[in-house]
């Protein structure tokens, strides 16, 4: 009864609102960038390069599921799952298939000529355009629904109003979770592991230790490509399948993995979601929240109708601020960068 009467007390309509827009929305987002960065920081502790073209094979992986789903598009409902979300392991093994293509013919031959870490990020940013071109030529640039039939909408109850999250919305947090869970026993429990944080500590130590240097590199972009199409596809089952789907979310992931940590993939999925967090906090709009109050200020107190940190189309912003700040504060990143 005291708990009835507590939450009688409390504005449940805006904490409602408050955890439909900032909660759940900071999760959803945060997620899709900590499975992005995930990828990227992996290939920056093996190889010591950005690979740019890690937003667009998320766009890659995302038409290679909805290829899948107009395929079989029954294949779900007989499972009880979204088609997109069961047809989305093939569609990871095909894109890390891509992404280990992608290597052999673009970056394994500049490698074996010894150079410059910011040859192989140019490299990465003529792969992205072309990946970009290859999209567009391929399945044009209008935008396609990735989903089967109407969206699963779950409503929790709470106070007498309902939080509300969407079937792809709660798959999107499952699989995050899982996969966080997976790769942590994978690089912890595993041999091939164990190599990667091995050649990412050293890699000529690695190699003369007899560690198979080609075995962890194909490893590698196995993880990054198959993570990455999760997370497009993820997220196009959440919105909607566009050409330039991952595109506006490249820069933010790197943030993300700059903030957590370059090279540390806890730090890839602590990064995501501090920056996704943050992100829909400065775009929410605070003067929700002070409505009941609005009796207690003075009379010549009057609350705006939006307070918000930074208006929404700015909202990209966002992810450098926390970036600036967390260099100026920790420059190698929350869990110090570099090493896995």
């Amino acid at each position: 009864m005291e708990n009835v009467g507590l939450l009688s007390a409390l504005p449940i309509n805006e904490i409602v609102f408050f955890i439909n827009k900032v909660v759940i929305s900071g999760m959803i987002i945060g997620s899709v960038y900590a499975l992005g960065a995930v990828g990227l920081t992996l290939v920056w502790g093996i190889l010591r390069f950005a690979n740019f073209a890690h937003g667009d094979l998320m766009t890659f992986g995302a038409f290679m599921a909805f290829v899948l789903t107009a395929m079989m598009p029954g294949i779900g409902a007989a499972i009880g799952l979204p088609t997109a979300f069961v047809v989305m392991p093939i569609a990871m093994l095909i894109t890390a298939g891509f992404t280990i293509f992608l290597d052999k013919a673009f970056y394994q031959p500049l490698r074996k000529t010894n150079p410059k870490p910011i040859t192989l990020v140019i490299a990465s940013f003529g792969v992205m355009l072309m990946l970009q071109g290859l999209i567009r030529l391929i399945w044009g640039t209008a935008p396609r629904n990735m989903y089967v039939g109407p969206k699963e909408i779950y409503r929790v109850p709470f106070g007498g109003r309902d939080i509300i999250v969407t079937e792809p919305q709660l798959l999107l947090i499952l699989f995050t979770i899982a996969s966080i869970v997976a790769l942590h026993f994978f690089l912890t429990r595993s041999r091939t592991g164990k190599a990667m944080r091995a050649m990412s500590d050293n890699a000529d130590l690695a190699r003369i230790s007899g560690i198979s240097t080609q075995q962890v590199v194909r490893t590698t972009w196995i993880i990054s490509g198959s993570l990455a199409a999760a997370a497009g596809t993820l997220l196009a089952m959440d919105v909607s399948l566009k050409p330039d789907l991952s595109f506006n979310l490249l820069l933010p992931i790197v943030a993300a993995m700059i903030v957590g940590g370059i090279g540390q993939p806890y730090g890839a999925i602590s990064g995501g979601l501090i920056v996704g967090f943050t992100e829909t906090v400065a775009v929410f709009n605070w003067a929700i929240l002070l409505r009941p109050f609005r009796d207690r200020f003075p009379e010549w107190l009057e609350i705006p109708a939006n307070i918000s940190f930074v208006p929404t189309e700015y909202k990209l912003v966002v992810p450098f601020v926390i970036l600036v700040a967390v260099l100026i504060w920790r420059p190698n990143g929350i869990f110090r960068g570099k090493v896995l």
